[in-house]
């Protein structure tokens, strides 16, 4: 347990809101198709989480103006994510200098193009960790800041104890994401490990509307599922 401390301690002290273990062994055949053998033959992850702000998610009920895209993507994506990365780096030194391997994850960065994924789901992780559930919108769901919050992993051996097991979805008869994407990229369904992302997402015609947005000429950005979601709502709520 030394080492989950200290690893918790310095995640936390870096800016991790959120940091806990998963135990990735159920998992290991969707893990391998995404990011091959050498991704798969880590039994554990670690999963650290910073929320977003709120006031900044918030802007996006105001996303026909301007100034506002360029100012979400700017803290909640390139800001949050380099903060992720540093996390990430400094935590899997501290379990390689343990004598345990240490694979950190880059936060958000695509490998492949045709499947519209990375090496590895940032959010299974958490999921897998006991940190929240996997929505209607596809995004990991957390009981206290609801999507609000983007994630990093560190993949290991080292034997850490896991934190949680994955939670039973909470969306209930919940339809907010769906209702609101502008592409219609979500079916609605509930989340199931034994179906394809394909049955509730269509990752490619939100890919595309991302694209249309580059073309523009203004930054891609979206996050209305995010925004909507009444598990992350509390704070715009008391304002509204």
């Amino acid at each position: 347990m030394y080492l989950d401390n200290r690893i918790r301690i310095l995640a936390q002290s870096l800016g991790a809101d959120y940091c806990g273990v998963a135990d990735l062994s159920a998992a290991r055949d969707f893990i391998e198709r995404q990011g091959g053998k050498r991704v798969a033959g880590y039994p554990r992850a670690v999963v650290m989480g910073i929320r977003l702000l709120d006031e900044l998610v918030d802007l996006l009920s105001e996303r026909e103006d301007p100034v506002v895209p360029g100012l979400y993507r700017h803290h909640t994506y390139d800001v949050v994510n380099q903060a992720l990365d540093q996390i990430a780096l400094r935590v899997a030194n501290t379990i390689q200098g343990a004598g345990f391997g240490a694979f950190p994850v880059p936060a958000s960065k695509r490998a492949s193009d045709e499947h519209i994924a990375g090496i590895f789901s940032q959010k299974l992780a958490a999921h897998m960790a006991g940190l929240g559930w996997i929505g209607k919108s596809c995004l990991l769901v957390t009981p206290d800041h609801g999507p609000r919050v983007r994630w990093i992993a560190v993949l290991t051996d080292a034997p850490l104890t896991p934190t949680g097991t994955p939670m039973e979805p909470r969306c209930g008869n919940c339809t907010a994401c769906v209702d609101i994407c502008p592409v219609h990229a979500f079916t609605g369904r509930t989340f199931s490990p034994d179906e394809p992302r394909e049955a509730r997402f269509d990752a490619a015609a939100c890919d595309r509307y991302f694209k249309n947005m580059e073309k523009d000429g203004g930054p891609a950005t979206c996050g209305m599922c995010l925004y909507i979601c009444p598990h992350g709502r509390r704070s715009a709520d008391k304002t509204a």
